[in-house]
């Protein structure tokens, strides 16, 4: 069984996208415009929304996360009740990774030390998704 995340952008996947690829050096590995749509839907899109991104795969380390601009409201999407964990090797990467992410972003929790983790720290990136960066210390 494999449970993966589903981000809906609501307008501004392909822009989510880029900055993933820049802040963690992720991978798109597969995208489909709703242009591209083999069965389409009349309706289910409104206007101008060709272009926006149907469907994507993004590859982030060993992870896979799929992305929309799809399931849109008109409004800023919320990701709300849970946030994504992106696991550093070493305390450079992880103040690496956190500073990327907090780019236009809001900081929750500085990154710091921690009783479980040599660096930990949350941050909601300029989409509004919920990360939380660590590198954890052996467990007893």
């Amino acid at each position: 069984m494999l449970v993966q995340p589903y981000l809906f952008f609501d307008g501004r996947c392909e822009e989510a996208l880029a900055f993933y690829k820049t802040a963690l050096g992720a991978e798109v590995t597969a995208m489909m415009r709703f242009k591209e749509n083999p069965e389409p839907q009349p309706g289910m899109c409104g206007p101008g929304f060709d272009e926006k991104i149907m469907h994507a795969n993004l590859r982030i380390g060993e992870t896979q996360v799929m992305a929309s601009d799809g399931m849109t409201f008109g409004g800023k999407p919320e990701f709300k009740g849970f946030s994504l964990t992106i696991t550093a090797p070493t305390d450079a990467e992880a103040a690496r990774l956190f500073q990327a992410l907090s780019d236009g972003g809001q900081v929750q929790m500085p990154l710091g030390k921690t009783f479980y983790a040599s660096s930990f720290g949350m941050v909601t990136d300029r989409f509004g998704v919920g990360w939380m960066v660590i590198n954890p210390l052996p467990m007893p």
